[in-house]
């Protein structure tokens, strides 16, 4: 199928966005605020989603299956070598049509990717029901939590 005028074009602007997002961290220590549409991307492009139309409710790719399509939050996490261990995915939302949770870490230096990781939503929503945190009643999951929930998806383990 022929890549569409639309599609290359963003293809293109985020080839131009990632090195200038790359560097101003490197210069600032704080990410510009494209790490969402970057992650979002790379998912589309490694795993073979197509991206949902812009603020979809409740979910950001569709993955086409012969069981039907699957409705994918996607979230994306600058993250280093020496991250802190406490850091978080933005906010996962409730109530949501979707099926299946991305979390895509991407260099902190470079936004190029890392890892990606999948956990069905209905385990996500579990997770973030256990009483205690008030990080999970804002819907929010530590790297390291989602990664015990979710199986890593890319790069495939060998």
């Amino acid at each position: 199928m022929a890549e569409s005028a639309e599609v290359r074009r963003v293809r293109e602007i985020l080839a131009a966005v990632k090195p200038l997002a790359a560097e101003y961290y490197q210069l600032t220590k704080k990410p510009l605020g494209v790490t969402g549409e970057v992650a979002e991307y790379i998912a589309a492009e490694l795993l073979g989603l197509d991206l949902a139309p812009p603020r979809t409710p409740g979910y950001d790719a569709i993955r086409r299956t012969a069981e039907g399509p699957q409705r994918i939050q996607i979230k994306g996490r600058a993250y280093g070598e020496n991250a802190k261990p406490g850091q978080r995915l933005g906010t996962i939302k409730r109530r949501a049509d979707c099926d299946a949770v991305l979390l895509v870490l991407l260099n902190n230096q470079t936004l190029e990717p890392r890892e990606i990781w999948e956990a069905p939503y209905s385990l996500v929503l579990k997770r973030l029901d256990l009483p205690g945190s008030k990080a999970r009643e804002r819907g929010a999951l530590s790297v390291h939590e989602f990664k015990r929930i979710s199986k890593k998806v890319w790069p495939a383990s060998v």
